[in-house]
């Protein structure tokens, strides 16, 4: 049930629980996807650190400051999505998790519903790993037509094949 559920646009304040739920989603999420070592013990800590970066960082001119979107119950962030502005006008859907024990629910449709308002006019866009099956299907079932496929590169230096989808500017929902 998403009734409970607010949007709202996240801030600096928000790193600590944006990481910790990045790092359990990741954990949940990508288990058996990607090496191991990648869901070990540093992840958190690399989480917060990347959080506390993206969020206090000065990106200048607005149009290029990335958007982070919050979905709260009344206990706490239970999701999240990251807008980043992209130089050749798209904008990009960097993340899109919801906390472990709550995806199923409608959280996941909400957040990307606020991404492509946020985006409109432009093209949102995403990664995907191929392999990540649960996610693909949402992605499809939301609208998001399969634009691109090639090889990600990831910190650790393994490869894995993604998937890239993308919501033109007219297809976004009302």
């Amino acid at each position: 049930m998403t009734g409970e559920i607010a949007i709202r646009a996240g801030g600096a304040a928000d790193a600590p629980a944006v990481a910790a739920l990045h790092a359990r989603s990741w954990r949940t999420a990508y288990a058996g996807l990607v090496p191991d070592e990648a869901l070990g013990d540093g992840l958190a800590a690399e989480r917060e650190e990347i959080w506390a970066i993206r969020l206090t960082a000065d990106y200048g001119d607005p149009a290029s400051t990335p958007t982070l979107l919050v979905a709260e119950d009344p206990d706490g962030p239970v999701g999240f999505a990251y807008l980043v502005p992209e130089p050749d006008g798209r904008v990009l859907l960097d993340n899109l998790h919801v906390s472990p024990g709550r995806t199923g629910g409608g959280i996941g449709s909400r957040l990307l519903r606020a991404a492509l308002d946020r985006a409109a006019p432009a093209v949102l866009r995403l990664e995907v790993l191929c392999d990540n099956r649960r996610a693909v299907a949402f992605y499809e079932r939301e609208g998001g037509l399969r634009t691109d496929e090639r090889t990600g590169h990831f910190p650790g230096g393994y490869e894995l094949p993604e998937y890239e989808y993308s919501w033109p500017a007219a297809s976004h929902r009302p």
